[in-house]
C-alpha cells in the first residue's frame, strides 16, 4: 500500500520473487517525490534525479516483474482468519501479507492564513511554482533537508530565499547547509515563529516572532514554502498495527510489526530515515521478509 519509492520499489521485489502483487498507489503515483526537482543520495545518479523520472522508471520495472496496480488510497485494514483484508476505494482486497508504505502528508503551520491561501502564494512545491516566481522575494520555513533542497531549487529562479528556521542553525544535513551557505540570494533567519500569513487575495508577507524576545516584525513576501516535516499516513492503522508517539508503524530491522503478516517500509514506518534511497532499501527488505513468511509462515517473537 503507498505509490511513493517505497512501495514502488517493494512492489517491484515482491513480483521479482514471484509473488502475486498488488500495489495500491493511491490517487497520485510518486507522493511527495514528484515534487522534487533532484533527488540527491540516488545510486547510479551522481547529479541527482527528479521524483517525476524516478517514480514512473519504477512503476515500469514493477509492471514488467508482474505487479499489478489500483490507483486506491487504503481506508482500513482488518485481520480476518490469519488473513488480512485492506479496504481500499471501497473495494476490499485479500492478502496474506501486507506491505505498508503509505508515506506522509506535508505538516502544516497551523497558522490565520495558512489553509486561505493555500494556491495563493502558500505552496508545499518549489519546482511547480518557481517559474512562475522568477524576479520576486520568497520565504521557505524549515530548515531540514526538504526545507533546504527546495530553497536551493527557488534560488535558481527567484529574486531572494529567506529561510526562517525555530532552531538556532540549521538542522539539514552538511552537504545541504554548505550550499545554502554558498548560495547568494539565500538567507538564513534562525530563532522565527511564524504566527501569520498575511493577504487577502494573495500572499503579501509573515509576522514573525523571535523565539528569544518575543519581539513580532512583519516580513513582506510573495510567497512561503512550508516544510516542517511530515505527518505519517497511518490514522487508519490506529487499533490494528502498534504505532509509535509520532504515529509511524513499529517495525524490527526487517520491517516486520507485531503483527504477523504486516510489514511496513518507508515514512510510514518507526525510525525512517527520510530519504528516497533508504525508503526504497526498506521497501526491499520488506518484501524480502513478507516472501520468506508466505514461505514459512514463521514470525518474529513478541
Amino acid at each position: 500500500a503507498g505509490g511513493g519509492i517505497a512501495g514502488l520499489t517493494a512492489g517491484r521485489r515482491a513480483a521479482e520473487l514471484g509473488r502475486r502483487t498488488l500495489v495500491l498507489i493511491g490517487p497520485l503515483l510518486g507522493g511527495n517525490l514528484l515534487s522534487i526537482e533532484s533527488i540527491e543520495g540516488w545510486p547510479g545518479a551522481p547529479d541527482g534525479i527528479a521524483g517525476y523520472e524516478l517514480c514512473p522508471s519504477v512503476q515500469e520495472q514493477a509492471s514488467a516483474a508482474g505487479a499489478d496496480f489500483a490507483m486506491e488510497e487504503v481506508s482500513g485494514i482488518a485481520s480476518e482468519g490469519g488473513n488480512w483484508t485492506v479496504t481500499a476505494g471501497g473495494t476490499e482486497y485479500a492478502a496474506r501479507a501486507v506491505i505498508i508504505a503509505t508515506g506522509g502528508a506535508f505538516r502544516q503551520l497551523e497558522i490565520e492564513g495558512e489553509t486561505r491561501l493555500v494556491g495563493k502564494g502558500v505552496s508545499h512545491c518549489a519546482s511547480c511554482d518557481a517559474p512562475l516566481l522568477r524576479g520576486r522575494n520568497v520565504v521557505v520555513v524549515g530548515g531540514g533537508d526538504s526545507a533546504c533542497q527546495e530553497a536551493l531549487t527557488l534560488a535558481g529562479s527567484v529574486s531572494r530565499v529567506t529561510i526562517l528556521t525555530q532552531g538556532d542553525r540549521l538542522s539539514a544535513q552538511t552537504t545541504f547547509c554548505d550550499r545554502v551557505d554558498a548560495a547568494p540570494n539565500i538567507d538564513i533567519r534562525t530563532n522565527c515563529e511564524v504566527r501569520e500569513i498575511l493577504g487577502d487575495d494573495t500572499v503579501t508577507g509573515l509576522r514573525v516572532a523571535d523565539r528569544q524576545s518575543g519581539a513580532e516584525a512583519d516580513l513582506e513576501t510573495d510567497a512561503v514554502f512550508i516544510y516542517i516535516g511530515l505527518r505519517p499516513g497511518t490514522a487508519f492503522l490506529e487499533g490494528h498495527v502498534a504505532l509509535d508517539p509520532a504515529g509511524q508503524i513499529s517495525v524490527d530491522t526487517t520491517m516486520r510489526t507485531e503483527k504477523p503478516g504486516v510489514l511496513a517500509a518507508g515514512l510510514a514506518r518507526s525510525g525512517a530515515a527520510g530519504r528516497a534511497a533508504a525508503s526504497a532499501e526498506d521497501g526491499n527488505i520488506a518484501a524480502d521478509a513478507a516472501s520468506r513468511y508466505l514461505d514459512d509462515g514463521a514470525w518474529r517473537d513478541n
